[in-house]
């Protein structure tokens, strides 16, 4: 024990010390606990309930992170020291994000030359809600028929490429960006704190979000599943300009606290750092149905149910058994049951929870302003035209017969007849319908070549018999000519080349 006495400092100086860091260690307990005070709320925020600090590594304090996202908004001052910060936002304004390439040279070399992919979301910061949230999502839907959650404000955003919003997903929009290059995203929410608060005597206090951005490089694959990094901040959204007086109010109130008080609470910075955090548990990173953007291969939004909490699952769509479902019609007579099946058919799978009990008779009574109200004008319209069986009527309208020998010999006949009887016999030939939309003569190959059940491939050219029995290749130009209703006999002549035929219309 004789090493003890070797200390540099005394006794009295080593108690000193160790009475200064006990005091400073209890600091703040029981101040501003009085009765009343106590909120459960503010427990359930603390970071070891929040599930997107469980699995962060412990040293993240000293890890580079490879990129940055700063939201161009203040924070509050009425923070306290050891709290997330907290940034007031007004409904509907755009507010810029700045995508910033933090990588150490040669960090993520794959990357490289390519894009990547970022997710933004718009989800609850309370855990009670993100188990809820579907449900809390369609009850906004349902109040604000048509609008959406989150929006990128795209002609004020800079270097952000294809940015999506799948309709069925109001909170989540995404889009590629090149790390290498200056990106600035601008976005809207357009959904205020209180409308998530139980409504009681007025006073709610408006319930805080999140946002959150995951960001994904391309696979083997070139899918964009690979997670790179996600970060999130805390946020409030009031009505236009009450996010304003909201940070005035709080400045106010710093203003007349002691200057003792001050020391525990946070400066209000210019910007919010959003901080990093685990990527958020959604299956709907990944889907393996094609949408329009990115590639073929790729979607990130689920065609299902897709706003719901973490453990939410998208239900497939029950088997459509129903004769008259397979043909498309709504009946009178159709059970709830059997309009589900119906709605999932027709691709109005959002709205089946809306109508979880509506038999057909019910949808069929619905007026054009009930769908609209219901829907949102553009899903609203597109429900109405199905409803009432509307179809579209095609631009352009021609029959089609094939020539055979059958018919070759009674065409012959008939103008024999006619020659020696001046009337027709009356020989019945068989014409198919065939309706143009795009009045192009890719289209017409491959109508033809469906009617007659053959790959568009085996037709090489199609030809129009012309004057003195030349062939006139068809083009967009002379389809665009054809007059409504023309009808035409169809024969086919085999190629030189290969084994495929030429279509002649006579």
């Amino acid at each position: 024990m004789a090493w003890a006495l070797k200390l540099p400092l005394a006794d009295e100086v080593i108690e000193s010390g160790l009475v200064q860091d006990f005091d400073a260690s209890l600091s703040g307990i029981g101040q501003e606990l009085g009765a009343g005070a106590y909120s459960m709320s503010d427990v359930l925020a603390l970071p070891i309930f929040k599930q997107e600090e469980s699995s962060l590594p412990p040293d993240n304090e000293n890890k580079i992170l490879p990129f940055q996202y700063v939201l161009c908004a203040a924070t509050s001052p009425a923070v306290k020291l050891h709290d997330e910060t907290l940034t007031y936002l007004n409904q509907g304004q755009s507010y810029e994000i700045r995508m910033l390439d933090n990588r150490k040279l040669g960090e993520l070399p794959e990357i490289n030359g390519k894009l990547v992919k970022s997710i933004f979301r718009v989800v609850f910061h309370d855990r009670r809600l993100q188990y809820t949230e579907h449900q809390q999502l369609e009850g906004w839907r349902w109040n604000r028929p048509g609008d959406r959650i989150l929006d990128i404000d795209i002609p004020m955003s800079v270097g952000i490429i294809d940015p999506r919003a799948n309709p069925t997903q109001l909170n989540t929009v995404e889009f590629l960006w090149d790390p290498a290059k200056r990106t600035s995203v601008f976005i809207q929410v357009h959904c205020i704190s209180t409308e998530f608060t139980m409504r009681k005597h007025g006073g709610e206090k408006g319930v805080p979000f999140r946002v959150q951005i995951d960001t994904f490089k391309e696979n083997e694959n070139g899918e964009y599943t690979e997670h790179l990094h996600s970060a999130s901040c805390q946020i409030k959204v009031f009505k236009p300009k009450g996010a304003d007086r909201k940070q005035k109010t709080d400045r106010e109130k710093m203003e007349k606290r002691t200057p003792h008080e001050k020391e525990k609470y946070q400066p209000s910075y210019e910007t919010t750092i959003l901080t990093e955090c685990s990527p958020w548990p959604e299956i709907t990173y990944v889907n393996n149905s094609p949408s329009p953007g990115f590639n073929s291969s790729h979607s990130s939004f689920s065609l299902g149910e897709g706003n719901g909490s973490p453990n939410h699952q998208p239900e497939p769509p029950p088997p459509v058994t129903d004769v008259s479902l397979k043909l498309n019609n709504l009946l009178p007579t159709t059970t709830p049951q059997e309009a589900q099946q119906w709605l999932h058919r027709n691709r109005f799978s959002t709205f089946t929870r809306l109508f979880t009990n509506f038999s057909g008779a019910d949808l069929l009574k619905l007026t054009r302003d009930d769908v609209i109200q219901i829907c949102g004008p553009a899903d609203g319209i597109r429900l109405f035209n199905a409803l009432k069986g509307r179809m579209v009527r095609p631009r352009l309208t021609i029959y089609v017969c094939q020539e055979s020998l059958q018919l070759r010999e009674q065409q012959q006949q008939q103008q024999q007849q006619k020659r020696e009887d001046g009337d027709s016999n009356g020989t019945f030939f068989v014409y198919h319908a065939i309706y143009l939309e795009e009045l192009t003569a890719v289209e017409l190959t491959e109508k033809i070549a469906q009617l007659f059940s053959i790959s568009p491939r085996q037709i090489s050219q199609i030809y129009k018999q012309g004057p003195t029995g030349i062939h006139v290749l068809i083009s967009d130009e002379m389809i665009q000519n054809f007059q409504e209703e023309a009808c035409f006999i169809l024969d086919t002549m085999k190629a030189e080349t290969n084994d495929s035929y030429h279509i002649i219309l006579k």
